[in-house]
């Protein structure tokens, strides 16, 4: 039995950056009546499924704790935020795709590795040898 690593097709990709740019548009539209103007959310990633009926969307959530939350307003508002997305992409697809939200914690990853690295360099204990210094 082999082990096949699924790759995106060029379809998927080209679908999943339409939907993309375009629930980026609705979410900045209409993102402050769901979780306030303070909060700043951006769409990172979509990936579509292989048969286009299901929209994975990854979100990055500034100015907020409870990212958790934000999630929660946007799957309540999932009905509106959807019907606004169909209204824009309809003409590039033929079926508009069921959308579930996701946090996308890379960027959070990375602000805690640099600052781990920066507490470790701070701190003499890198591993350096006395001869790269």
């Amino acid at each position: 039995m082999t082990i096949r690593k699924i790759m995106e097709t060029k379809r998927q990709k080209q679908v999943g950056e339409v939907v993309k740019r375009n629930i980026g548009i609705v979410l900045q539209q209409e993102g402050s009546y769901i979780y306030g103007a303070s909060t700043l959310v951006t769409v990172t990633a979509v990936k579509m499924s292989p048969d286009f009926n299901l929209a994975k969307i990854y979100l990055s959530v500034y100015n907020r704790e409870n990212k958790d939350a934000v999630i929660e307003e946007l799957e309540a508002n999932i009905h509106r935020l959807r019907q606004s997305l169909a209204h824009r992409i309809k003409k590039h697809v033929r079926r508009i795709p069921e959308i579930q939200f996701y946090i996308d914690e890379t960027i959070d990853e990375m602000y805690r590795h640099s600052k781990l690295f920066k507490e470790l360099e701070d701190n003499n204990q890198m591993g350096h040898s006395e001869e790269e210094e």
